[in-house]
């Protein structure tokens, strides 16, 4: 990808994590077109070539009820828009669990796919991020842009 090297895991029935990686890691052996893996490597090649904004694929990401409604509200942030941790806490069912939201937003481990880098600060800044906030920033000016087309 543009911003490096990306490790997918997971099995027929979904992916399981989506991380950033400094360098390629072993090849994998040829997985059918449909399997999850696959998919998620082609779908994520779409995104950053600006012609993909929604996601279509199996995940399976293991947390808490809560973790499992703030991934679920990560993933209902249009492509292109931010919202702050309060408002993610807000849409998961807890206003007040601004700090737990942003906790279940920095365990998630489907980097891009589950878009835990739409959501910023409050006053409108960008925030943490587990890959760092140049490559928080990268993603958010590259759906802005790819949204204006």
């Amino acid at each position: 990808t543009p911003i490096g090297w990306f490790e997918i895991s997971g099995s027929e029935l979904g992916v399981r994590t989506v991380h950033y990686c400094e360098k390629p890691g072993d090849a994998t052996p040829d997985l059918p077109a449909e399997h999850p893996v696959a998919v998620c490597s082609r779908q994520l090649e779409e995104y950053f070539d600006g012609k993909r904004t929604d996601f279509e694929l199996p995940i399976q990401q293991e947390g808490t009820s809560f973790q499992q409604r703030v991934w679920e509200e990560l993933q209902q942030i249009p492509y292109g828009k931010q919202i702050s941790y309060q408002e993610l806490a807000r849409r998961a069912g807890n206003p007040k669990a601004y700090r737990a939201a942003g906790s279940a937003n920095g365990k998630n481990q489907i980097f891009i796919i589950v878009p835990c880098h739409r959501v910023v600060q409050s006053g409108g800044d960008i925030g943490g991020y587990a890959y760092g906030t140049e490559m928080k920033r990268f993603l958010l000016q590259l759906e802005e842009q790819n949204s204006k087309r």
